[in-house]
């Protein structure tokens, strides 16, 4: 009942409804996310160096911000579940996933901006961010924005921790035959660790594993690449040719192909980055600068890395290397791309690389729903709240996820929906100032 309900909700009119609202706003920020990138990447990297103004000690920096939203939307699915988009959809699915990064570019953009013009400090000190203050404060509706955190909470329980910690419980057991309990005490323990010291904790450990592990992954990833280059240009042919369904034997044009990459690409790459979901905001939230036009193109960068950097290199990896053929399952396909480099410590190299990525995308969905939780009550649920959210971590570990993914699926939905009329509603917001070159 409970997948039923999920695919219901992930139907065609929810992705319409995802890539409208990009469209919407594409047109509205006059193709920032196109035209932009010299004033996007000078506003961003070019100021890490600079200290703002009046910052927190207590908020996370911005690097520490840029990390941490990273590792929220950047795990398992840059990997495994690029791998399982080209065996569902294709080669084809990879160009639908660069479609879907390129309007979420202009969703996340649109969030964060929102969140920060419309943030709010209620008279009992809390504070209102995130997509809770501009549901509550631009479109006026205290509903929309508690039933926003009661749904963000739910998934940042469940596909932002008991699905992230299954998988690295799976991957230690095929790897290593570490028995899953082991798994379970070691990740709720070291959660626990890092999360109940604080912030400062939390954003020191995001903002030097998230980049080194995203490093050696790319590095890595065009190591196998390289090696195969001669592959590279039937690769994109292959692409190309998939996203628009023309089949490589026989010509023509098949609907079925078309339909299958076009959906899985969409869907792919709306999980991979989770543009129109809201939550970058979350994120970007909790950090010292209150740079709204800032934030945004932060969240731009964030997704094209996601997106058309890490999935892109993962997919052009597997594709080069032949192990789509090579292999009839997501971990496999995987293994078998990435044996060339690692050669016969590949299942092993692989484990740990896509078990750190789960690892980070845990500490940084902690930070999502530690948002809600704050809205919703206040400063002295933190601390039940990460408690809650380690001991999920374990629990996650252990258990059948059936249940637990379709949960999740219904939450992420449930999320994008009143997210989504917020941008639409609010979008003339947006573009009354646009950033300058």
């Amino acid at each position: 009942m409970l997948e039923t309900i999920a695919s219901y909700i992930w139907s065609a009119g929810l992705l319409v409804l995802l890539l409208g609202t990009g469209v919407f706003l594409t047109i509205r920020l006059r193709f920032l996310q196109f035209r932009g990138w010299r004033t996007i990447l000078k506003r961003t990297f070019g100021s890490l160096k600079e200290k703002p103004a009046g910052e927190n000690r207590t908020a996370l920096t911005q690097f520490q911000t840029f990390s941490t939203a990273l590792a929220a939307a950047m795990g398992t699915g840059n990997i495994i579940g690029v791998a399982a988009a080209l065996c569902i959809g294709g080669p084809g699915a990879v160009f639908w996933m660069w479609f879907s990064a390129l309007l979420g570019m202009a969703l996340t953009y649109s969030e964060n901006v929102l969140a920060l013009r419309y943030a709010r400090t209620l008279p009992d000190g809390r504070r209102v961010s995130g997509p809770m203050a501009y549901l509550r404060f631009g479109l006026h509706s205290r509903v929309l924005a508690a039933f926003y955190a009661v749904c963000c909470i739910a998934a940042s329980l469940g596909m932002g921790n008991m699905t992230q910690s299954s998988a690295i419980s799976t991957l230690a057991k095929q790897a290593f035959s570490l028995p899953p309990l082991w798994t379970a005490v070691g990740v709720a323990v070291l959660l626990g660790i890092i999360l109940l010291r604080g912030t400062s904790c939390t954003g020191k450990v995001i903002q030097w594993l998230m980049p080194l592990l995203s490093a050696v992954y790319l590095l890595a990833a065009l190591g196998v690449i390289v090696t195969h280059h001669d592959a590279l240009p039937g690769a994109f042919r292959d692409i190309f040719c998939g996203a628009f369904g023309i089949r490589a034997v026989g010509g023509g044009i098949s609907g079925a192909v078309l339909k299958q990459a076009v959906q899985t690409g969409l869907r792919h790459g709306i999980f991979s980055n989770e543009a129109g979901l809201g939550s970058s905001a979350l994120v970007h939230a909790g950090g010292s600068s209150e740079d709204a036009a800032l934030q945004g193109m932060w969240s731009m960068v964030e997704v094209a890395l996601d997106t058309l950097v890490c999935c892109t290199l993962t997919a052009l990896a597997i594709l080069t290397s032949g192990a789509l053929t090579q292999a009839d399952h997501a971990g496999a396909i995987i293994t078998a791309a990435f044996s060339g480099i690692f050669g016969s410590a590949a299942p092993e190299v692989m484990a740990i690389l896509t078990a750190l990525f789960a690892f980070c995308t845990l500490i940084g969905w902690c930070c999502c729903g530690e948002q809600a939780v704050r809205y919703l009550g206040g400063e002295r649920l933190r601390l039940p709240y990460r408690l809650l959210f380690c001991l999920c971590a374990g629990i996650g570990a252990v258990v059948s996820l059936r249940s637990v993914w379709a949960l999740s699926d219904i939450a992420n939905g449930l999320m994008a929906i009143p997210n989504l009329l917020g941008l639409v509603l609010l979008g003339w917001r947006v573009s009354d100032r646009l950033p300058e070159k």
